[in-house]
């Protein structure tokens, strides 16, 4: 579309430095896995003067993967009170100090012979994860033209594969995959924040928050010029004031004003559920599985991490593929089919992996039900939940919104990464039923409620979700405010997305 090149470089350049700030994430974990586990063997008997036992081992490790998660909650409850006073950039901005706080501290732990700065530096990291895919989308989001808000949502998806990619690659043997380099792949994390902090202040704040925060029109509208890359921007400020001439008087919305209103409940109850599908649904469990996997198939050991890179490189490229396709097929086809697609190769899954020793060549379909379930996520789950966010609710709502969205998002993280390794030892391949069941219930769900958001404005949504409860709001309205000047959680009279209990 011409006119809109800019925005891709501008809000692009963001995502490219957020992305690989998840190098702290699960991916160095997975690669690094083996030397930490041996370093916190060696600090627990130079301490204690014996070898730390199995299931301490397995509980440490478990606190280890899952303290990211409380950092995350932490991060998620942080957007609403730093974004208020600061705005989505600088909030962004302010985040890259968690970064490298983080990124130091897990550098350092080896040095130091100190394994808990390495679970504090991931508690921090956790915290910075959190800040940036709350913050992120919403800017984003607020930047975007309805026309691409999806493939500039997807993005997220995108760039956190290519995090995923590049922690794979830096992985290797011959680069930082080594007992004496593995505290740098974490260290590498500065970078990227070190470059945000030099380039983020060039980037304008967002039009909607210079508006409805600031009440700075002028300010608005040269936002709008810079990211769009064009002079007339009247439909864009005419569709902005229209949501300010409504929320005027509105001040934002609580998280428990939220939880009350009967009026976006579906809308609330729809995003929950897709974020805790996302997390629940059991990728992260293919990468602790995958080395294990690949060595079955009679992969040597010492080729195993080349061949893990397809996984990262099959991400990428499903991301990329689902980012070009959302505005033509939609959310609601891409999301279903990725749960769905993810529910049928779990189950193939557990059923090679049950009957890998009958034949030479199973262990090659479970690599292939591997690449697939990866492929099916990145094609739809990995970043629609935070677009359906950030399209479901109106400015003085999406602060709060994503808080909740949040907070369940890093819950079923931390769920996940604390309960998986006893899962593993409890069912051993069976496990991987229980993400068929969530993939499969999740799809089911969205299938019946979730309706199609592609091209549609925020009053055009909220009365989807109202024709699904059988209310049809009456005609007039422009906008679909939820809230009224004094309570910011009942509808006027008239109100166009009135979405009955």
């Amino acid at each position: 579309m011409p006119g809109m090149k800019p925005v891709f470089h501008k809000s692009h350049f963001v995502y490219i430095q957020m992305s690989f700030e998840q190098l702290g994430g699960i991916t160095c974990f997975v690669v690094c896995f083996q030397y930490i586990k041996a370093f916190y063997n060696e600090s627990w008997e130079r301490r204690h003067g014996h070898p730390i036992d199995s299931d301490t081992l397995t509980l440490l490790w478990s606190v280890t993967v899952s303290i990211f998660a409380i950092g995350g909650l932490v991060g998620t409850f942080l957007v609403k009170v730093i974004g208020k006073f600061l705005g989505r950039k600088n909030t962004l901005l302010v985040n890259n100090g968690f970064g490298v706080s983080a990124a130091l501290l897990m550098a350092c732990s080896l040095p130091a012979g100190a394994l808990e700065m390495l679970i504090v530096g991931r508690f921090i990291m956790g915290v910075d994860g959190g800040i940036a895919l709350s913050a992120l989308p919403m800017y984003v989001s607020e930047i975007s033209p309805k026309e691409m808000r999806g493939s500039l949502g997807q993005v997220t998806a995108i760039f956190i594969c290519v995090g995923v990619f590049a922690g794979q690659l830096l992985g290797l043997p011959e680069l930082l995959g080594k007992e004496s380099t593995w505290p740098y792949l974490f260290g590498v994390i500065v970078i990227p924040a070190l470059v945000q902090l030099v380039s983020l202040p060039f980037l304008p704040q967002s039009p909607h928050y210079l508006l409805f925060e600031k009440h700075d029109q002028e300010g608005a509208e040269k936002a709008f010029r810079t990211f769009l890359g064009k002079e007339d921007i009247s439909c864009e400020m005419e569709e902005v004031l229209a949501e300010s001439r409504m929320q005027r008087n509105i001040r934002l919305v609580s998280v428990l004003e939220l939880l009350r209103s009967p009026f976006v409940r579906w809308q609330l109850i729809t995003v929950v559920i897709s974020m805790a599908c996302y997390q629940l649904c059991g990728l992260n469990a293919i990468w602790f599985y995958t080395n294990s996997i690949f060595g079955k198939a009679g992969i040597t050991p010492e080729k195993i991490p080349y061949i893990t890179l397809s996984t990262g490189g099959i991400e990428t490229l499903a991301s990329i593929f689902s980012g070009l396709v959302i505005e033509r097929v939609g959310r609601r086809p891409l999301l279903i089919g990725g749960f769905g697609l993810m529910a049928l190769f779990f189950g193939i899954l557990t059923i090679t992996l049950t009957l890998q020793d009958h034949a030479p060549w199973i262990p090659y379909l479970s690599i292939m039900c591997i690449l697939a379930i990866i492929a099916a996520f990145c094609s739809g789950p990995g970043g629609i939940p935070f677009i359906l966010t950030s399209e479901f609710f109106q400015q003085a709502q999406r602060p709060a919104a994503f808080t909740v969205v949040g907070t369940v998002n890093w819950l079923s993280n931390f769920a996940i990464g604390l309960l998986f390794p006893f899962i593993q030892q409890s069912l051993d391949t069976y496990c991987f039923l229980v993400f068929a069941a969530i993939c499969f219930t999740g799809a089911l769900y969205l299938y019946f409620v979730l309706p199609e958001t592609k091209n549609r404005t925020h009053a055009e949504i909220s009365q989807a979700f109202a024709k699904r409860n059988k209310a049809y709001p009456p005609e007039g309205r422009t906008d679909s405010a939820v809230t009224d000047d004094k309570t910011n959680i009942r509808p006027e009279p008239d109100s166009s997305s009135a979405l009955e209990n």
